[in-house]
C-alpha cells in the first residue's frame, strides 16, 4: 500500500489529537472546566435563512432536483448568484465560466494545486504562520512545499524571506488573508508590493507564478478591516473559497474555485481544474447545498458574536500579562507561549484543562493558536486558569 497514505491515515493533525484530548477530559471532569481552543469550528448559529431555504427546496417535492447530479462544474442558477454577488461586491465582470463548486475549501485547494503542478520540480510557497494541511495538500498534488518565514513582529509578509525562497521553480504562493492561524489580515499596500514583485519574477523566470487566495475567513473582520480582493491586484489569481465560516455549516463542505479570466492560461486553468476534480472522483459539489447557496449567496451569519470574544480574549489575556497578536480577522488569536517550546507550553497548559495548539505546526516557533469561536462563558471562565498558568511560570 501506499506508504505515504498509511503515515497521513496513521498520524492525525495535533488539532484533532487535542480535539479528542478535549472531549476525554470533558467526559471526566465535565465540559464546563475544560477550556478547550483547539478547533476552528464555527460557534456562531448558520444564518437562520439558511435552514428556511433548505426547508424550501425540500419542499419543492423533486428529489433529483433536490438531491440529484448536478453538472460537474455547479448548477447554472447557483453559479449565476455567486458571480452576481461577488460583481457587485468588487467591481469584477466574472461569469459562471469562472466558478467551479467544489466540496468546501479544502476541496478547492487540492483542485487547484493539481490543477497547477506539473512535477516534483514544482514548488508551492506558504508564508507562515501557514494552515497546517497546505504542505499535505501541496505534496498531495505532486509538487515540492517551501515556507516562507513570517515577519516576527506583525505577522505580515516578509518580502525579504520570500525573495530567499521564489525560484524560477515557483509554481505558486497560497494567501491566506485572514490568516488562520493569526488572525492577520494582510494590508492592501502589502498585496500591491506582492503583486508588483511577482509580476517582476514572472518577467524574470519568463512564466506565470499564480497566487491562490485560501479565503474561507473573508467575511469575518474586525473595526473596518478592509479585504482587499487580489484578483483586482494581481490578474494570476485562483481563488479558493468556502460558506463553512461565512455561513457557519462547515460540516456540509461547499465552495468554490474561481479562476478569473484575467488569468495566465485561464480557459485552460479551468478545463485543469475540472480535470484534478475529476481525477480526485468529485462528481459534483452536494446538489442540495449548491441549491441553499443559491438563495443565501448574499448572506453571512452573525459576527458580532465573534468581535464580542476577540475582545474578551485578547484583552484578558494580555491584562494578566501574555503577549498576543491582536486579530483583525478570522476567529483565532496567535499567543507567545511562556517558553521557547510551545510543545512543553501546551503540556503544562493541559494541568490547568487549557487547550490549545502550539505553533510549530504554523512554521513558526514559540507561539500557540487559540480558536476563540467558542461560547463568550467558556473565554470568560478560562482566565482564573490562564492567571495560574502564567502565575507557574512567574514564580
Amino acid at each position: 500500500m501506499n506508504k505515504d497514505m498509511l503515515n497521513l491515515g496513521s498520524n492525525r493533525s495535533i488539532i484533532r489529537e487535542l480535539f479528542e484530548f478535549s472531549k476525554q477530559r470533558k467526559a471526566e471532569i465535565g465540559e464546563d472546566n475544560v477550556y478547550d481552543f483547539s478547533l476552528g469550528n464555527p460557534s456562531v448559529k448558520p444564518n437562520p435563512k439558511l435552514n428556511e431555504a433548505l426547508i424550501e427546496i425540500i419542499n419543492k417535492g423533486d428529489d433529483t432536483y433536490s438531491h440529484g447530479y448536478t453538472s460537474a462544474p455547479g448548477d447554472n442558477n447557483t453559479r449565476q448568484k455567486i458571480v452576481d454577488n461577488l460583481n457587485k461586491r468588487f467591481n469584477t465582470s466574472y461569469t459562471i465560466g469562472n466558478i467551479y463548486m467544489t466540496c468546501g475549501a479544502a476541496a478547492s485547494l487540492c483542485i487547484a494545486l493539481r490543477a497547477l503542478v506539473e512535477s516534483k520540480k514544482d514548488e508551492i510557497l506558504a508564508m507562515a504562520p501557514y494552515f497546517t494541511e497546505y504542505k499535505v495538500f501541496a505534496e498531495g498534488a505532486g509538487a515540492t512545499f517551501k515556507v516562507v518565514k513570517p515577519n516576527m513582529e506583525s505577522f505580515g509578509i516578509n518580502f525579504d524571506e520570500l525573495a530567499k525562497e521564489i525560484n524560477e521553480n515557483t509554481k505558486a504562493i497560497i494567501v491566506n488573508s485572514p490568516n488562520n492561524p493569526s488572525g492577520v489580515v494582510y494590508s492592501k499596500e502589502s498585496l500591491i508590493k506582492l503583486a508588483d514583485f511577482l509580476i517582476k519574477k514572472e518577467k524574470e523566470y519568463n512564466h506565470p507564478i499564480y497566487i491562490i487566495c485560501d479565503e474561507p475567513y473573508r467575511e469575518i473582520v474586525f473595526d473596518n478591516v478592509e479585504v482587499a480582493h487580489i484578483p483586482n491586484l494581481y490578474n494570476d489569481t485562483v481563488v479558493c473559497y468556502s460558506y463553512s465560516k461565512s455561513l457557519s455549516l462547515p460540516g456540509e463542505r461547499i465552495g468554490y474555485v474561481l479562476v478569473p479570466d484575467k488569468a495566465a492560461d485561464s480557459k485552460n486553468l479551468f478545463l485543469a481544474c475540472l480535470g484534478a476534480g475529476r481525477a480526485y472522483g468529485y462528481v459534483c459539489a452536494p446538489s442540495l447545498m449548491q441549491h441553499a447557496i443559491e438563495l443565501c449567496a448574499d448572506l453571512t451569519s452573525d459576527m458580532n458574536e465573534y468581535k464580542k470574544n476577540r475582545d474578551l480574549i485578547y484583552n484578558g489575556l494580555t491584562e494578566i500579562g501574555y503577549k498576543c497578536v491582536k486579530p483583525e480577522g478570522a476567529f483565532y488569536l496567535f499567543m507567545k507561549a511562556l517558553e521557547d517550546d510551545a510543545y512543553e507550553f501546551m503540556e503544562k497548559a493541559k494541568k490547568y484543562n487549557i487547550i490549545v495548539v502550539p505553533s510549530d505546526n504554523f512554521g513558526v516557533k514559540g507561539y500557540v493558536r487559540l480558536a476563540y469561536c467558542v461560547s463568550s462563558k467558556t473565554i470568560i471562565n478560562s482566565m482564573k486558569a490562564f492567571k495560574q498558568l502564567f502565575e507557574e511560570y512567574n514564580k
